[in-house]
């Protein structure tokens, strides 16, 4: 059997058919008044994909535990203007001075801080970047694989701005670079499309830290201001032979928000990345991790944590080809998932025949805190080389009473030794980020969760 990972798409868009009513608004939406010519171009490539595409539904297999009606039924519109925002709740101490923050999908220059950043370091938005600069962005824009899929297109269909991070030739980026969307949504429903470019070249090092969050983070379920409002967010990374990159990407949306993102990562010669993608809130959301090995020796590693409960449903749908030799990948997710929520994992791994000696494991643990709670998972290997090492599994497990009554016979409460075993879950993710100041506070929000 052979395989052209290229060819496979996130989702099964439905080609020439009737119009999609409701996708056609979006793009009308989104679509901003004209750019330069070769934004212009991919823009307009982009939208024309859209006009013959349909938003997914469960009959597509890539989308059979994750009903997009409710998305269907709200008119989004899109709200320009850039709105005061308070994030001194959001900072990091490790990053106060390499900052970019974009309120409701617009640069927000007094916001952000980029003045601790070594020669070589470019860290801004595409609207501000000089000509030359943008000549070097436009091979790398929207010229990722996957770029057809229908909310994908979409995003590039209504580019006006970007976060742009590029790392040159041998430069090591020690201070973590913290790029922050928030979203302080009203009344009206409203469509946010934040894009994110990440170059880093040959040789070179950087730790990211990818924050898409609600300024209302904290309110409680009982609180009257719960905005519903569609986040869909598309970020490229590139890594150059011998790049590292460590990538953390945070979802923390309000309680009725829909997420869909979609992050596409390629990967050349002896290039290192390592992506630590957890999501907490959202009514819906929807993470599409996608990595493609352009050279030898390349080493993956995803670690995933997904927390939600009441009646949200939270996908991740990864996919990672490795289509040259002594490539070596490691995946872990894990799902924490209470009342009545949903979680869904499906990797993908694929090995074809050029890629001899390949290294790849791949594991989802589910811990279920409710006998409503639900998880479907489907860990998928498809190997055609001969001479590889590589393995999947999943489990589904809930907390053991022993274990808390154990905790009990030691001095610690029923609730709290409920706490103790989910945080020591979780934390097998959480410990691995290498921000401590974000460490802690994902902690917190894991002790504070249930």
């Amino acid at each position: 059997m052979t395989i052209q990972v290229e060819s496979i798409p996130v989702s099964n868009s439905h080609g020439l058919r009737d119009r999609d009513d409701f996708l056609t608004g979006l793009l009308n939406q989104v679509i901003s008044p004209k750019t330069q010519d070769w934004l212009e171009e991919l823009r307009q490539g982009a939208a024309h994909g859209v006009r013959h595409a349909t938003i997914p539904t469960t009959r597509n297999e890539e989308w059979r535990f994750t009903d997009l009606s409710a998305l269907r039924q709200v008119q989004f519109h899109v709200d320009t203007q850039l709105k005061s925002a308070d994030i001194s709740a959001l900072t990091l101490p490790e990053a106060v001075n390499s900052r970019l923050v974009f309120v409701n999908g617009v640069y927000a220059p007094h916001l952000s801080a980029v003045a601790d950043l070594p020669s070589g370091v470019v860290v801004g938005n595409l609207a501000g970047l000089s000509q030359s600069q943008q000549e070097g962005v436009k091979p790398y824009l929207a010229q990722a694989e996957g770029s057809q899929e229908v909310f994908t297109a979409l995003n590039t269909a209504g580019i006006s701005d970007a976060a742009v991070l590029w790392v040159g030739k041998n430069v090591t980026v020690d201070t973590p670079i913290h790029l922050l969307f928030l979203n302080t949504a009203d009344e009206q429903p409203s469509i946010y499309q934040p894009r994110c470019l990440v170059v880093a070249e040959s040789s070179s090092s950087v730790t990211l830290v990818e924050d898409f969050t609600f300024a209302g983070l904290g309110e409680t379920e009982n609180t009257k201001n719960k905005p519903v409002y569609l986040t869909n967010a598309v970020t490229e990374i590139w890594l150059g032979d011998n790049a590292q990159v460590n990538h953390t990407r945070l979802a923390r949306e309000g309680v009725e928000a829909f997420h869909i993102g979609k992050t596409t990562v390629t990967q050349a010669r002896d290039s290192r990345y390592t992506c630590h993608a957890l999501t907490f809130g959202g009514r819906l959301s929807r993470h599409n991790l996608e990595v493609f090995q352009t050279g030898e020796q390349t080493e993956t590693t995803l670690n995933g944590l997904t927390m939600i409960s009441r009646k949200q449903l939270a996908d991740t749908h990864s996919l990672i080809a490795l289509n040259h030799p002594h490539g070596t990948s490691r995946q872990l997710h894990k799902c924490i998932v209470g009342d009545r929520a949903h979680a869904v994992f499906n990797g993908k791994v694929f090995v074809p025949k050029p890629a001899q000696l390949t290294d790849a494991g791949q594991l989802n643990r589910n811990l279920l805190l409710s006998p409503k709670a639900r998880v479907d998972t489907k860990p998928q290997l498809e190997i055609t080389a001969d001479n590889v090492k590589c393995a999947h599994g999943a489990t589904v497990s809930q907390l053991e009473d022993d274990d808390i009554f154990y905790l009990q016979s030691r001095g610690i409460n029923e609730s709290d030794g409920r706490k103790l075993l989910i945080n020591a879950f979780a934390a097998e993710i959480i410990n691995q980020i290498p921000v401590k100041s974000l460490q802690n506070i994902l902690l917190n929000t894991v002790n504070g969760h249930e």
